[in-house]
């Protein structure tokens, strides 16, 4: 069974956490969320819990195995780690090794031959900043793969490059690198 974690931060497209989940789980993937507190705002643990049948891990200091490291264990048993949506913060942290949360953590302490993928989603000057872009291209050098995000008129009523890609546009890119790759 292939294991897809997928990690939700504080954007207002974090509801469409709910469909990826939904749609992998329908595709037969095994999903296991990750939330940032941000993301929690926006879109409750237990949504995510109902859809995906599977405990949400929000808190890095929560170890429900006394002989284990929560966020170690995710790693190990993850065979693709998708972020999204992702905000700028979760992007500057990975891009720099930080690990101050579930999701970064996590992310830090997986094997090198899991695939990990992010789909941004922010507002255009953010996402068109030169620290964004900078961030994103050093994931890429890391092996990131980046699902762009889409013109659309943004939450906050800018209209330009950022809103979440489409769900069937992620559904099919991880679809596509399982395949490939054969987890």
């Amino acid at each position: 069974m292939i294991q897809i974690t997928l990690a939700v931060t504080g954007s207002i497209s974090a509801y469409k956490a709910a469909d990826i989940t939904s749609q992998l789980g329908k595709l037969g993937y095994t999903v296991s969320i990750l939330m940032t507190e941000a993301a929690s705002h926006f879109i409750t643990p237990l949504t995510l819990q109902v859809l995906s049948k599977n405990p949400v891990t929000l808190d890095i200091m929560e170890e429900p195995w006394p002989d284990k490291v929560n966020h170690i264990e995710i790693a190990k048993k993850t065979n693709l780690f998708l972020v999204a949506p992702a905000t700028a913060n979760t992007i500057a942290k990975l891009a720099n090794g930080l690990a101050d949360n579930m999701v970064t953590a996590t992310a830090l302490a997986l094997p090198s031959h899991v695939k990990k993928v992010i789909a941004p989603a922010m507002n255009t000057k953010m996402y068109e900043n030169p620290l964004t872009q900078h961030n994103l291209e050093r994931l890429k050098q890391f092996g990131w793969e980046i699902i762009e995000p889409r013109e659309a008129v943004l939450a906050c009523g800018d209209h330009g490059t950022g809103a979440l890609a489409d769900i069937n546009t992620i559904i099919e890119k991880v679809k596509e690198i399982i395949n490939e790759k054969t987890i």
